[in-house]
């Protein structure tokens, strides 16, 4: 089974992915990870990534794609899309790349939360910069306080968690990604959760494996 994460920044779906890993076996699919092995091992397609990033220019759709392509072809169950697809060209793409495989996106998993809620929730977040586990000023203090709680790195806040930062964040995502959820909606397979101001991470997780 394949599923794919779909919410604004700062939804959830980064705690969710770390228990679905650890308690369901999927494995997450990391663009990043991905376009960082392709430039250091100067692939074709690395190449023309790491020439677009190195100018300050958004690598294009048929290079991200061509990069998740080429992972796709050994590694196309039980994965985690979260991230990926961003627009509704790289889905369509995405989609023609796993009929290819005989393969799909089983379940398509939007969390729904108020903008309101979102910009507390990543304004307050605190990072690991070593482990990458995030924590919150208010609902997930670290037990020292700036101080992680699996390693004892000084916890940062991320630059574009600065709340003027969150705002144009949301406002990106609003604009170029929300429609992915238009676009999922009536396809089977979705699974719609709205996450309000006293929903916890256990709920939300508890509710997608029912659906499951």
């Amino acid at each position: 089974m394949n599923i794919m994460l779909l919410g604004a920044p700062g939804s959830g779906k980064g705690t969710l992915a770390e228990k679905l890993i650890k308690n369901q076996g999927f494995n997450q699919m990391s663009t990043g990870d991905l376009m960082r092995k392709e430039i250091n091992d100067k692939t074709p397609l690395g190449i023309e990534c790491a020439r677009y990033m190195n100018e300050g220019r958004l690598v294009p759709d048929e290079v991200t794609m061509g990069i998740v392509k080429n992972f796709l072809q050994d590694n196309h169950n039980q994965l985690i899309f979260d991230g990926i697809p961003r627009t509704l060209n790289q889905a369509k793409i995405l989609e023609e790349n796993l009929i290819e495989l005989n393969a799909k996106i089983d379940k398509v998993i939007y969390i729904d939360v108020p903008s309101e809620i979102l910009l507390n929730r990543i304004s307050g977040r605190l990072v690991c910069p070593k482990c990458k586990v995030s924590y919150h000023i208010i609902s997930r203090k670290p037990k020292l306080e700036g101080i992680c709680d699996n390693d004892g790195t000084e916890l940062v806040r991320r630059p574009d968690d600065a709340p003027e930062k969150v705002k144009v964040r949301l406002e990106a995502y609003a604009n170029e990604t929300a429609p992915l959820v238009d676009y999922y909606k009536n396809k089977p397979g979705f699974i719609h959760i709205v996450d309000n101001a006293n929903t916890t991470a256990e709920e939300v997780y508890a509710e997608v494996l029912g659906a499951l």
